[in-house]
């Protein structure tokens, strides 16, 4: 079975924080939302920086912390409106990014 070199949450943070240190990453980041394939884009240009991802490995994560968060909720929470888009890591982190200073 196939393991991350390093958790997604970690490397989500350490990218984040390159990008809040180098404007030119932050706006290569950014433009991943206008590739044919952002997700995929997104992934290759964190590895390059040294935050492996993949496409699966984002996908993967954000599942888990919704079905985390659902059984969290009492009386169950699969329909919760809360949890609407809270699966989508990977624009969870640009709405983070966009927000950087």
């Amino acid at each position: 079975m196939y393991q991350p070199t390093m958790p997604v949450p970690e490397a989500l943070d350490g990218l984040k924080a390159a990008a809040k240190a180098d404007p030119e990453l932050k706006a290569q980041l950014l433009a991943t939302k206008e590739a044919k394939y952002p997700l995929t884009t997104f992934c290759k240009i964190a590895t390059e920086k040294g935050f492996p991802l993949s496409p699966m490995d984002v996908i993967d994560y954000g599942e888990q912390e919704v079905a985390a968060m659902a059984r969290s909720i009492n009386g169950g929470g699969e329909n919760h409106p809360s949890l609407n888009g809270a699966d989508d890591t990977y624009e969870l982190f640009m709405i983070e990014l966009e927000e950087l200073v």
